[in-house]
């Protein structure tokens, strides 16, 4: 199983900023993919920005210019730094990895608990 485990949520506001962090652990054999996706209450849940294990990056337009996704493969952590938030931001953000397991023999995509992010006006 891989288990990741986010950090870094919080209260700011409008115009600040925030970094969140997350380790994934277990029996990992590799990783692939890693991201940060998020949900506001009554949507869907989204892609905020997603990295590979080669370092390509790739973010949905409404973060361009002030979110930076970045990630440490020795470390199994990727982090993303939220600059110039907005109140639209207020969202429950998960990490996510594409991973494979000691005993698996295929990837599997692979969730944290999510944290908040409260962007006040």
């Amino acid at each position: 199983q891989v288990r990741l485990v986010e950090s870094g949520g919080g209260l700011v506001q409008a115009g600040g900023s925030l970094r969140l962090s997350c380790t994934a652990s277990g029996n990992i054999l590799g990783i692939n993919d890693m991201g940060w996706y998020r949900q506001a209450p009554g949507k869907q849940r989204e892609s905020v920005a997603t990295i590979t294990n080669l370092g390509s990056t790739k973010y949905t337009d409404f973060v361009k210019g002030r979110f930076t996704i970045s990630r440490d493969n020795a470390k199994k952590k990727v982090d993303l730094q939220m600059n110039s938030l907005k109140p639209e931001d207020t969202a429950v953000y998960y990490c996510y990895t594409r991973g494979i397991s000691v005993g698996s023999i295929r990837y599997n995509d692979y969730w944290g608990q999510g944290t908040q992010v409260t962007v006040s006006s």
